[in-house]
């Protein structure tokens, strides 16, 4: 039985992947926070299953005792301070866990476990804005202090790889949404917000960059691919992505449209409004405390290197992302009471 450990894993990819380790007959250890709140909800089905241990990306001595109990095969570095935004606020916090949290917990895998193989959570938002689409060949171009972190944690996977005969990859993944994803998302902001509405207890979406463009897939073909790399003869990185694009404002229109409901928008800017085609009622609004410092315009991957050397495929399309999320949102409303008409199948 091979033994897997997880960081992060009462997050949406820690469900993911510890419900496929699990599937496939792993032992599964799994990091959560020292916290003063109970952050265990997403993964309350597995946790007859897993062992938890406390441990924090900026405390060394914390991650030294779990590589050293755990003795793991595989380590699945899924800790982040993870909302792109948010980390204009924080920077500091942000290098601190997503950045030097990596050396911390390769550094502790060295001593404790220097024969595991080790993946790291990369992002898209490595790319910032160098032109679509991107592949493992694509200048990296951050901006954002999140971005920033993931390229100095990028770079030590590599440095690690290359000096210290580790295996260690980068999975380069484009946004990856489920009905797990944190409410401060803009895709579980844009689904929540829809249904709320529908059913009358919201008046307004509020958002930013509209036009911001982004390649959104389903996290349980994401944590596939994260398997994958580590199932190869020789570690390298990999690019997972749809390699399909849609706006923030295509996005809206889909899930409203999912919904039965058609939006038709009006205005330029900051002064642009979506509205219910049925009746002209404005549902979204542009706030603009929602733009960031530096946007990042268009986030398109090309995994055409996953595909051929992992055998690595979409089984989820956006369609049924979007379904799944709000079935999810839907059928909690319905154990709340509540109800949203659609106005068509």
């Amino acid at each position: 039985m091979r033994v897997a450990l997880i960081t992060c894993i009462t997050g949406q990819d820690g469900y993911y992947l510890a419900r496929l380790l699990l599937d496939k007959g792993y032992k599964v250890h799994g990091v959560r926070q020292a916290l003063a709140h109970d952050d265990r909800a997403h993964i309350k089905p597995l946790l007859d299953d897993i062992t938890l241990h406390y441990g924090d990306m900026t405390d060394q001595t914390s991650l030294n005792n779990v590589m050293q109990a755990v003795q793991p095969d595989e380590v699945y570095n899924l800790a982040a301070q993870s909302h792109v935004g948010v980390s204009f606020a924080v920077p500091e916090y942000t290098m601190n866990v997503n950045g030097h949290g990596v050396k911390r917990l390769l550094d502790a895998m060295r001593a404790y476990a220097p024969k595991a193989k080790f993946y790291q959570a990369g992002t898209s938002e490595l790319f910032g804005n160098s032109p679509a689409p991107q592949n493992e060949e694509t200048a990296f171009d951050p901006q954002s202090p999140y971005a920033e972190a993931k390229l100095y944690a990028h770079q030590t996977v590599v440095e690690y790889r290359q000096q210290y005969g580790l295996y260690a990859v980068n999975g380069i993944l484009f946004n990856h949404e489920s009905p797990k994803r944190g409410d401060d998302f803009v895709t579980q902001k844009i689904v929540k917000a829809a249904c709320a509405i529908l059913k009358g207890a919201q008046d307004i979406l509020y958002l930013g960059n509209l036009d911001a463009v982004r390649d959104w897939g389903h996290a349980e073909d994401y944590v596939e691919g994260m398997w994958r790399m580590l199932q190869q003869d020789a570690p390298d990185d990999y690019v997972l992505a749809t390699g399909t694009s849609c706006s923030v404002r295509d996005f809206v229109c889909e899930v409203f449209g999912a919904l039965g409901h058609d939006i038709i928008w009006q205005g330029q800017g900051a002064e642009e409004v979506g509205m219910l085609l049925e009746n002209n009622r404005e549902v979204v609004r542009i706030a603009p405390e929602f733009y960031r410092p530096a946007e990042v315009h268009n986030l398109i991957g090309d995994s055409r290197k996953a595909q051929q050397n992992l055998d690595w495929s979409i089984r989820k399309t956006r369609y049924n992302l979007i379904q799944d999320m709000i079935d999810a949102e839907l059928n909690k409303d319905a154990r709340a009471g509540g109800h949203i008409q659609r106005a068509r199948a």
